[in-house]
């Protein structure tokens, strides 16, 4: 069987589909598209692995990183869209998720 994400993150691979998007501006639908309940799970799943993680991330050059090792990427830059949600917005996101539709991410850095 194919891993999804690199040694150490298994506990992330349920979510690893789903979660990591290609584009800035998918990440950051995520935020809103899915459940609360699926939100806080992923939050809950990732926040112990985000310096392992990002650490893991900067042992080689972005340009040397293999598909899983990308997908790690990605699915840690949902993470800070995620955590916006859950550790700041709270109860309240929903009303925020109204606005941001019309907020249109078109170009990120890290897209690039």
């Amino acid at each position: 069987m194919s891993r999804l994400l690199p040694a150490g993150f298994e506990v992330l691979e349920p979510f690893a589909a789903r979660w990591a998007g290609e584009t800035a501006m998918e990440r950051a639908h995520f935020r809103a598209a899915y459940p609360e309940a699926e939100r806080d799970a992923f939050y809950t799943a990732c926040a112990p692995l985000l310096k392992l993680g990002l650490a893991r991330l900067d042992e080689k050059p972005l340009a040397e990183q293999d598909e899983v090792e990308q997908r790690l990427m990605r699915l840690l830059l949902t993470f800070a869209h995620v955590s916006l949600a859950v550790e700041l917005q709270g109860p309240d996101e929903h009303k925020h998720a109204r606005l941001r539709v019309s907020m249109r991410i078109v170009r990120a850095t890290a897209d690039c």
